[in-house]
């Protein structure tokens, strides 16, 4: 089923626990931390994964979805593409319905292969965007960069 893209990110960012995949123990310049601060800043329950850190941001950190402890309801992936696949396979494996791949000005996280495999085993994938370009977590900078990245379809326009 098709959706606007901004329908689709009210239902992600409507979700209250959510992973980030890719985040790192440094930082600097790091999409996935930016996003990681912004979702924790705006009150949400934000989990960080990644498999090389025991902490991120002052947070404990897990090495991969099935290990976090309550589990989550959505998951953003801000890894390379080639990870993405693995990703969304745990997804599928643990009844995660919602995942964005974080794409900003060059091939960000976005793998189609990956999101095929979502789509096809019912997950709603966002292909591209950040969740910071979306209320209630967007800022002025980051919507003027959803404008920019929709031209360019780094932000779709429908899911």
């Amino acid at each position: 089923m098709v959706t606007t893209m901004k329908n689709a990110a009210a239902e992600f960012l409507s979700h209250k626990r959510i992973a980030v995949t890719g985040v790192s123990h440094a930082p600097k310049g790091h999409g996935a931390n930016a996003v990681y601060l912004r979702l924790r800043s705006r009150g949400y329950d934000v989990v960080a994964i990644n498999p090389n850190a025991d902490q991120v941001e002052g947070d404990t950190c897990y090495p991969d979805l099935k290990s976090v402890p309550g589990g989550v309801e959505a998951v953003v992936i801000a890894t390379r593409p080639s990870r993405a696949q693995a990703t969304m396979h745990e997804c599928v494996e643990l009844g995660i319905k919602d995942v964005w791949m974080h794409r900003g000005p060059g091939a960000g996280s976005v793998s189609e292969e990956a999101a095929a495999y979502g789509r096809e085993h019912g997950l709603t994938v966002i292909p591209g965007g950040c969740p910071c370009m979306f209320d209630p977590t967007a800022d002025g900078g980051h919507k003027a960069m959803r404008w920019m990245f929709g031209l360019t379809g780094h932000v779709p326009k429908q899911v």
